[in-house]
């Protein structure tokens, strides 16, 4: 158990049977009645963000996750296939259960993968990926790269505004937190 005045950025905790990472929280002491926590949760399981306040010193679940280094090695409908970096085992797991990180892994990449009592809830793929650009509009003579931006499809399908003067074929860096560009690469 740990107490809402013991509350972190990243820990993840236990409602009610559902894993929860603490995104954002604050301790407030209004002038009149007692004081409380607001937080804003990410759900592990549909990544779904919601606002919870807790009273000031309740105590909640404090859920322990052991993370392990997995390769991702491939898709097979709906299954994303997993190998273990130590023991070599292989894991499959559904698309829900990836939820939106499955939009910037592409084979061969190494991920974080939460386990919570022997069982993943989730994947964390790098935090900066690199990806092709499989479509955008071309640009035109003249943009620069303070000009504006355009939408373009990445290799895994995900959309991400970049400059106007990224071209189809290129290699971008992409914030998986975000979703946003960062820099052309190549």
């Amino acid at each position: 158990m740990i107490s809402t005045n013991d509350f972190r950025n990243g820990i993840t905790i236990d409602l009610d049977g559902t894993l929860y990472n603490i995104l954002f929280f604050q301790h407030v002491k209004p002038g009149k009645g007692g004081a409380f926590v607001r937080t804003r949760l990410k759900n592990l399981k549909t990544g779904a963000v919601i606002e919870k306040t807790f009273r000031a010193g309740e105590k909640v679940e404090l859920a322990v996750l052991d993370k392990r280094k997995m390769q991702y090695l491939y898709r097979e409908g709906p299954k994303f296939y997993f190998m273990d970096m130590e023991t070599y085992e292989q894991m499959a797991l559904e698309e829900g259960e990836i939820g939106d990180a499955a939009l910037y892994i592409k084979e061969g990449v190494v991920v974080d993968m939460p386990l919570y009592e022997g069982k993943p809830v989730g994947v964390e793929p790098p935090i900066f990926v690199e990806l092709e650009v499989k479509e955008t509009s071309p640009g035109v003579k003249g943009d620069t790269a303070s000009g504006g931006s355009k939408p373009a499809i990445l290799e895994t399908g995900v959309v991400v505004q970049v400059p106007l003067f990224i071209e189809t074929g290129n290699i971008v860096k992409v914030d998986s937190r975000t979703g946003e560009y960062v820099e052309r690469v190549g």
